[in-house]
């Protein structure tokens, strides 16, 4: 186990290594980037600045521009207006050398799913230009740092969802590059494979390498050190998890009512709820002041008939937090 623990750290340690002197300031830095096809508006105005070794997450849904963003970033696609600077260097000028500093994971699986585990890693290394004296060493850390070498002589598509995740990352990171985007690593993968991607991704940021990531999941977005939430390809705010979650309006109460639509629908004429959301079979109520509210709230049930359990405050998440910020935006805009 400490083998295991020495090895993904020397593999972090030159992973996390920048170019000397190459960025000053900001790592990624974009000023009214926008992206349109014909008359839709993909990205629309984005200002971001993400500093050397944060988590930064891009959260939205899907077709918030979250994709069209990361591929102007990796000076993939030309924006429309605007400008964008990546490890020092401008997406559309310098787009080579933005290249071999940043590594790029695709949303769907890209790999060449005849090639063996062993095949793919060689094969991006041999793209990239990696020596062959720091190729085999790189590989086998790479392997062990993604739980894979038991698995290197397998073909990549006989692989599982949560294993081929983590060989991209493995082959994203053959050429060690400065900075690393992501675009929605885990869409499609079981609960206990996204954790271990995390668990991976966190070990990187520990040892300072920029990380990238959009996503559509909310509890990954606790994960980032900040998050920018999108929508319609705009950005409705950007700060840490917390201070996004501090902006919702009110006090948070929970319930479990009989009759969930019923409930919704009574609450939400009740003095003092400011926004009424559902989660399952469970009501999410924003109060002006949730010790008298609750009380008010159980009498308005009881009066109506309505059974419920389980009334208490409880913190919002980020995504309670997405959905009020979003329904503001939406409120505004009409």
């Amino acid at each position: 186990m400490e083998n295991n623990q020495s090895q993904i750290s020397n593999l972090q340690s030159q992973v996390g290594k920048f170019a000397s002197g190459q960025v000053n300031g900001p790592v990624i830095e974009t000023q009214g980037l926008t992206k349109r096809f014909k008359k839709v508006t993909a990205v629309a105005g984005l200002d971001l600045s993400v500093r050397k070794g944060e988590i930064f997450g891009l959260l939205g849904p899907d077709g918030a521009g979250k994709t069209t963003a990361i591929r102007m970033l990796c000076a993939i696609m030309d924006p429309t207006e605007g400008s964008a600077r990546v490890a020092g260097f401008d997406t559309r000028k310098e787009p080579e050398e933005i290249k071999k500093r940043i590594g790029y994971m695709a949303q769907q699986f890209s790999l060449y799913g005849d090639l063996t585990v062993l095949e793919n890693l060689t094969f991006f290394a041999d793209i990239f230009e990696v020596g062959r004296k720091e190729r085999q060493e790189r590989i086998e850390r790479l392997l062990e740092f993604a739980r894979l070498t038991r698995f290197k002589g397998r073909r990549a598509a006989h692989l599982s969802g949560g294993m081929q995740k983590k060989l991209a990352l493995a082959c994203t990171l053959i050429h060690q590059p400065e900075i690393i985007f992501l675009d929605e690593p885990t869409t499609g993968v079981d609960p206990v494979s996204r954790r271990e991607f995390w668990d991976i991704l966190t070990e990187l940021h520990i040892e300072g390498v920029t990380l990238f990531v959009s996503t559509p999941y909310m509890d990954e977005a606790e994960r980032c050190s900040r998050v920018s939430l999108m929508f319609d390809g705009s950005i409705v705010v950007c700060d840490t998890p917390e201070r996004i979650k501090g902006l919702v309006e009110g006090q948070l109460l929970e319930l479990r009512p009989d009759g969930l639509r019923e409930a919704a629908q009574l609450i939400a004429d009740l003095p003092g709820v400011l926004e009424v959301q559902t989660y399952g079979d469970l009501l999410h109520v924003f109060v002006d002041d949730a010790a008298q509210r609750a009380q008010e709230m159980e009498a308005a049930l009881a009066g109506a008939g309505i059974a419920a359990e389980g009334l208490r405050r409880t913190r919002p998440r980020m995504e309670e937090a997405f959905i009020s910020l979003i329904r503001k935006r939406s409120e505004e805009n009409t």
